[in-house]
């Protein structure tokens, strides 16, 4: 059993946890297509209800609530847990969104990139320009397979670049703390890799085909990645799948270290709290939002004053 303390359960599929600056969290339900606000308490409270599947969250530089919406996802229930699946019938495309935390009012930014629909927006995070980099994982179809890629866009729909393609399921994001390097984790191989940053939304390829960056690490035991942190030694924190926990690697890939969950589909991870020195995790097969206390204190996230 992990030392972590269930802050609220009974969620339906949880991700994109945020820390915030009044104590309490904000996540996203995917199965019920819903942004959700969890008090210290545990208490739940509907902040908007964007439908389809939203998914990786992030507060930008004018407060509101970026979210990626992957359109929805099938779930199977198991032995009394949540686990995601293929493209529904009613799926509703992939796009971000920009939710106003006040009002809940939902505004569509982007359904596409150069003519090409987005078919699965997963993860997201916000660069000290007002800038995000995020990724889309694509969507399963039976036999069939999106594959994913990372994208850049501003804020008032004015601006989207895709920065790397393919990256077969692309899923979390993170930039390093000189954000010279953006991160993203490769869930299905359960690969990190890291790209150098060399302007608005793009970054330099390594040679070589079907490489998207370099190889920051991948571990021995099987496991699928899901979204990241980066603590404020540049450490990677990668929510991991199966070999269930939090899988870190150090910048250079030279230490690859976890630390377990007892969640089979242990989702997300966030820092907040006193100095940043505790973790937010959301064990959404369970349906729960926990905290845990952390090593060493994570990178403050751009635009959120905790």
């Amino acid at each position: 059993m992990s030392n972590y303390t269930v802050i609220t359960d009974g969620l339906l599929f949880p991700e994109g946890p945020i820390a915030m600056p009044d104590g309490t969290f904000i996540v996203v339900e995917i199965a019920a297509g819903r942004l959700t606000r969890v008090h210290p308490d545990g208490r739940k409270e509907t902040i908007a209800e964007p439908g389809g599947g939203p998914n990786g969250a992030a507060i930008g530089p004018d407060g509101a609530c970026y979210v990626c919406n992957n359109g929805g996802m099938q779930f199977h229930e198991k032995d009394g847990l949540l686990l995601p699946g293929d493209m529904p019938e009613d799926y509703s495309g992939g796009r971000i969104e920009r939710i106003d935390l006040d009002t809940g009012k939902v505004e569509v930014l982007y359904t596409e990139v150069n003519g090409e629909p987005l078919k699965g927006p997963n993860d997201i995070v916000f660069d000290k320009q007002g800038g995000f980099w995020f990724t889309d994982l694509g969507k399963g179809r039976g036999r069939s397979q999106d594959r994913g890629g990372l994208y850049y866009a501003r804020i008032d729909g004015s601006f989207i670049r895709e920065a790397v393609f393919p990256i077969p399921t692309a899923n979390g994001v993170g930039l390093s703390p000189d954000e010279k390097t953006v991160y993203v984790a490769d869930t299905l191989p359960g690969r990190l890799w890291a790209m150098d940053i060399i302007g608005e939304g793009e970054v330099a390829r390594p040679p070589g085909p079907r490489r998207p960056g370099r190889l920051v690490g991948q571990p021995s035991e099987f496991c699928y990645f899901d979204s990241l942190a980066v603590d404020a030694d540049g450490n990677i924190c990668v929510a991991t799948i199966y070999h269930s926990g939090i899988t870190i690697f150090s910048p250079d890939g030279a230490s690859i270290r976890h630390v377990p969950t007892d969640d089979l589909v242990t989702t997300n991870i966030c820092f907040g709290g006193a100095d940043l020195r505790t973790t937010y995790i959301t064990l959404s097969s369970a349906g729960k939002l926990v905290s845990m206390p952390w090593e060493r204190p994570g990178l403050p996230l751009n635009f959120l004053n905790v």
